[in-house]
């Protein structure tokens, strides 16, 4: 079985009338004698500093998955010089682009297509002890100051203010609560699925 650590909790909040700092949720899975790092976020000490801690280099992780292509998911791909960067169907070797689909080369992680927050948006689901936990991006994200609902109505009509398609949104949600038992959102605390 898969196991699936959150390294760093992601952050949302306005700092001031036209500033904001955000941050993502990472998370760190270890599937098929593979270390795959998820959404390596904004803040590149914090990245560093935590990694350290768990006894890990940058060159210790395999694999860096990418959610989607916003800027707080994905800014610190730069510490990774010598990595070949996997989206949800694409690995990038330099200029080199190889496609794949349905699971990330080499692991039993599937990979879910959840449009809606960004055209090119997927989930990750991983089956371990705990049972299934779909690492969601921001299919689910919350600001600092918001409180986390997290029953089924809340969950699907959560406003998301960076939304590309309200619809597709509310379908990619659905289709997640059916399946996950636990989901780790973009910013904010992993929480059980009501069935």
């Amino acid at each position: 079985m898969a196991e699936v650590k959150i390294l760093i909790e992601g952050y949302a909040k306005s700092t001031g009338e036209v500033s904001y700092k955000a941050s993502s949720t990472t998370s760190l899975i270890k599937d098929s004698g593979k270390i795959i790092l998820v959404d390596p976020r904004a803040n590149k000490q914090v990245l560093v500093n935590t990694l350290k801690k768990e006894g890990l280099k940058l060159e210790d992780i395999d694999i860096v998955f990418l959610t989607h292509h916003h800027i707080d998911h994905i800014l610190n791909i730069r510490l990774f010089t010598n990595h070949d960067i996997y989206d949800g169907d694409t690995i990038y070797k330099d200029d080199e682009e190889i496609e794949f689909s349905g699971k990330i080369p080499g692991t039993n992680i599937k990979i879910i297509p959840t449009p809606g927050h960004a055209h090119e948006h997927v989930s990750l689901l991983v089956e371990t002890d705990k049972g299934k936990i779909c690492i969601a991006g921001d299919l689910w994200w919350w600001e600092n100051s918001q409180e986390q609902k997290t029953d089924k109505e809340s969950l699907l009509e959560h406003e998301d203010p960076y939304v590309k398609n309200k619809e597709k949104l509310k379908e990619s949600r659905k289709k997640i609560l059916k399946m996950a038992d636990w989901i780790i959102p973009g910013h904010g605390k992993m929480f059980k699925v009501e069935k």
